[in-house]
């Protein structure tokens, strides 16, 4: 300031940040549901999209094609504080039949079998328009087939956005978002966790780094694409400080799972992006740490 004193200007967030880091409370539940696109470089409109459910129990799977995009955001809502999602058939009075086409398949428990979803052709759909659009291409809802399964079960129904490409709109096909149901009423967006694991991600290895770049310039526009970290070079499970414990803290809100029970003490930001962290999670209690390692030796 004119004196040449060198002079280090803090900003408020981080002369804050030697408040400890709040620990979230977490409640371990058991998802039943499990889906997965096998194909997704073949998947189109007109051609149609195969879809490969793992589910734990009986359960139904029930397409949508042409779902509306504000009848779907109602309908959670409508979950949350009129009816409890848990049929198709509550599913389509929430949505109150605004989609074009259905389909629907019962899944046998543990059954992978790939489930091929199609528009009929007298339904003359060939894209859904520019974006933004006004109609998701595909919902996929899956249900506990068995009644007795819903009380069991905390999480009753999954909802899966589904990005299918078209004449308009040639991003490949993706989930964009999937919706976990709860008994009680709440519904929760279901999001991926940032590991530094040493395997890497099917989508990563299928596609080309131009074609990963086409793609996120596609996200982009349409307002779907989310921050990507950086990831490192060295891809380990060990802790991204140490190098030697195991990695079990998540950090929030940039989710990524990088330091160990040991490290997570030392950080009010994250190492790898430097988001300042709000909150923490383990992926496990030290107590199932150590019969896992028991379990090995």
């Amino acid at each position: 300031f004119g004196l040449g004193v060198p002079v280090i200007l803090r900003n408020s967030e981080e002369t804050g940040s030697s408040t400890r880091i709040l620990k979230k409370r977490m409640r371990q539940v058991k998802n039943p549901f499990g889906l997965e696109i096998p194909h997704p470089a073949t998947a189109s409109v007109t051609k149609g999209i195969t879809l490969t459910p793992d589910c734990l129990e009986d359960c139904i799977l029930t397409c949508y094609w042409g779902c509306s995009v504000q009848k779907l955001h109602e309908a959670l809502q409508k979950h949350v504080y009129c009816f409890r999602i848990k049929t198709p058939q509550a599913l389509e009075d929430a949505l109150y039949s605004e989609f074009l086409y259905r389909q629907q398949y019962f899944i046998k428990k543990n059954d992978k079998e790939e489930k091929y979803c199609q528009l009929p052709e007298d339904a003359q759909v060939v894209d859904f328009g520019p974006v933004p659009r006004s109609r998701y291409p595909l919902i996929a809802l899956l249900t506990l087939a068995d009644e007795e399964d819903r009380e069991v079960y905390d999480i009753i129904s999954m909802v899966a956005v589904i990005h299918v490409p078209d004449e308009s709109y040639r991003l490949s096909c993706r989930i964009l978002y999937q919706y976990l149901l709860l008994a009680q009423g709440q519904y929760h967006d279901l999001k991926q966790l940032f590991m530094s694991a040493n395997s890497t991600a099917p989508s990563s290895s299928d596609t080309s780094p131009g074609e990963r770049s086409t793609d996120r310039s596609l996200l982009e526009k349409a307002g779907l694409a989310e921050d990507e970290p950086e990831l490192h070079e060295e891809n380990s499970k060990d802790c991204v400080v140490c190098q030697n414990g195991t990695v079990n803290w998540v950090l929030l809100p940039c989710r990524h799972a990088c330091l160990c029970d040991g490290c997570i003490k030392y950080f009010q930001q994250c190492p790898m992006c430097r988001q300042f962290v709000q909150e923490s999670f383990p992926l496990c209690s030290k107590k199932e740490q150590d019969e896992d390692e028991s379990a090995r030796i």
